[in-house]
C-alpha cells in the first residue's frame, strides 16, 4: 500500500517550481514561528513580565498549533492541498498583522495563538504536498526546514533587532510581504491529491497512525521528544540564559547561539541525507548527550564560545535524529495517509516543544535560570538514554526477527 503511485504528482518543470515554492512557504511559515525568539527580551523590558509569562507565550503557540494538527491535520487528504494552504498563509498574515500592531502582552498572546493556528494547519498540507511532488527530496525537504526555517528566523530577527529601525515590528512587516506573494502563487501550485468523501468527519479531533507506522513512531518517540524538549527550551529561554551566564546582551550573540542549534541541525540533515534512517538514529542521540554537557560547561564558565560549540553539538546529534526519525515512519504510509501521519508526528513533537518550556519557566521564577537549566538538560540527557535503549532494542528484535 505504501507504494502507490500519485498520478496528481507534477511532471517535469512543474515538479521543480512546485517542490521550490512549498519549500519557500513552508520555510516563511517556520521563519514566523522562531521571529520572536530574540525579541522577546526586548517585550519583556518595554512590558514587564516574568519568564514563567514568557514561557506561557511561547506555550500558547504551539498549544494552538496542536489543536489545529487535531482538527485539520488530514483534511487536505480529503479536500486537496490547495485550498488548505491558502487558507493557513492567509492565517498567518493575520498573525503578522497582530504582531505588528501589539503594544501590550494580550496582543502577542492572540498573534502566537492565531500564528499557532496557522502553522498547525499549514504543516500536515505542504509537508504532504511535498511527498506528493517528489518522496525523495519532499522528504528531505520536510526534514530540513523546520530546523532550517527557525535559523532563518532568529538570524534575521536578531540582525533586524540589533541594526534595523522599528526592531518589535519590521521582520513580521517582511514576513507580511513574503505571505501575501504565497497567497497568490499557490493557486499556480498543481493540486497533488484527489478529494476523497469524509472531509467533515475528518475534522473530528483524533490522532491516527496507521497500524504499519506505529511500532516505528514508538520507537523514535523517547529521542525526539527529548530533541524537541531543547529545541523548545531554546526558542523560549536560551536568550535569557545566554545574557544571564555570559553578561553579554547582545541580541546578536544570543540570536547566534539560538540559531547554532538549528543551523547545526540543518547541516547535519544535508550531510547524512543518504544515510539509513537506522544509521541516523543510532548516532544522533550520542551527539545530543554530548552537547549539553558541553553547554552545560559553558554556562556554568560563563563562556559564550563554549555555549556556542555545544549548541552546535547537540545541533548535530538533533538534526541527525530528526532525519532518522522522519525517514524511520513517512516511507510506511501510503499517499492518502500521508498528512494524517505528518499531523500526528507533529503532535508529539511539539507536545514534547512546549510542555517542558512551560514548565521550565514557572520553575525558573521559583529557584532562577541556571538551576533550571541543570534540571532541564539533565532531563533531556536521561530521555535520550532512553531513546538511545528504545532504537537498539528494537534494532535487536529485527535482527533476531
Amino acid at each position: 500500500m505504501s507504494s502507490t503511485i500519485n498520478s496528481l504528482a507534477p511532471r517535469g518543470r512543474w515538479r521543480h517550481w512546485a517542490l521550490a515554492f512549498l519549500a519557500t512557504t513552508l520555510t516563511t511559515f517556520l521563519a514566523s514561528s522562531a521571529a520572536p525568539t530574540p525579541l522577546y527580551r526586548i517585550y519583556q523590558e518595554n512590558w514587564g513580565f516574568s519568564p514563567s509569562l514568557l514561557t506561557l507565550i511561547f506555550g500558547i503557540y504551539a498549544i494552538c498549533l496542536l489543536l489545529a494538527l487535531l482538527v485539520v491535520g488530514s483534511l487536505s487528504d480529503h479536500v486537496g492541498r490547495k485550498p488548505v494552504i491558502f487558507a493557513s498563509v492567509m492565517l498567518q498574515a493575520v498573525a503578522m498583522i497582530l504582531f505588528i500592531r501589539a503594544d501590550s502582552v494580550g496582543w502577542l498572546i492572540a498573534a502566537r495563538a492565531v500564528q499557532g493556528l496557522a502553522t498547525g494547519a499549514a504543516s500536515g498540507a505542504i509537508g504532504a504536498a511535498l511527498l506528493d511532488t517528489n518522496k525523495v527530496q519532499g522528504q528531505l525537504v520536510n526534514s530540513i526546514v523546520p530546523l532550517g526555517g527557525m535559523a532563518v528566523g532568529v538570524l534575521g530577527s536578531s540582525a533586524l533587532v540589533q541594526f534595523g529601525p522599528e526592531p518589535m515590528r519590521l521582520i513580521y512587516i517582511i514576513l507580511l510581504v513574503a505571505l501575501a506573494l504565497q497567497a497568490v502563487l499557490v493557486w499556480f501550485m498543481p493540486e497533488t491529491a484527489a478529494h476523497h468523501p469524509g472531509a467533515l468527519a475528518s475534522l473530528k479531533p483524533r490522532v491516527h497512525v496507521p497500524r504499519q507506522v506505529r511500532a516505528a513512531l514508538l520507537m523514535i518517540t523517547p529521542s525526539n521528544i527529548a530533541g524537541w524538549a531543547l529545541a523548545g527550551f531554546y526558542l523560549s529561554l536560551m536568550p535569557s540564559l545566554v545574557g544571564a551566564s555570559t553578561g553579554n546582551r547582545s541580541a546578536m550573540v544570543s540570536g547566534a547561539v539560538v540559531a547554532a542549534l538549528t543551523i547545526s541541525g540543518s547541516i547535519a540533515i544535508l550531510l547524512r541525507r543518504k544515510k539509513s534512517a537506522a544509521a541516523n538514529l543510532r548516532l544522533g542521540p550520542p551527539f545530543m548527550i554530548l552537547g549539553m554537557g558541553v553547554v552545560l560547561a559553558g554556562m556554568h564558565l560563563g563562556l559564550a564560545p563554549l555555549l556556542l560549540a555545544g549548541t552546535m553539538i547537540a545541533g548535530g546529534g538533533l538534526g541527525t535524529n530528526f532525519l532518522g526519525s522522519v525517514n524511520a515512519i513517512m516511507p510506511l504510509a501510503a499517499p492518502d495517509e500521508r498528512a494524517g501521519v505528518l499531523s500526528a508526528f507533529y503532535v508529539e513533537s511539539y507536545l514534547a516543544f512546549s510542555i517542558p518550556a512551560i514548565g521550565a519557566g514557572f520553575l525558573s521564577h521559583a529557584i532562577g535560570l541556571g538551576p533550571t537549566a541543570d534540571i532541564y538538560a539533565g532531563l533531556v540527557i536521561l530521555l535520550t538514554l532512553f531513546g538511545i535503549a528504545a532504537i537498539r532494542t528494537t534494532a535487536r528484535r529485527s535482527v533476531q526477527a
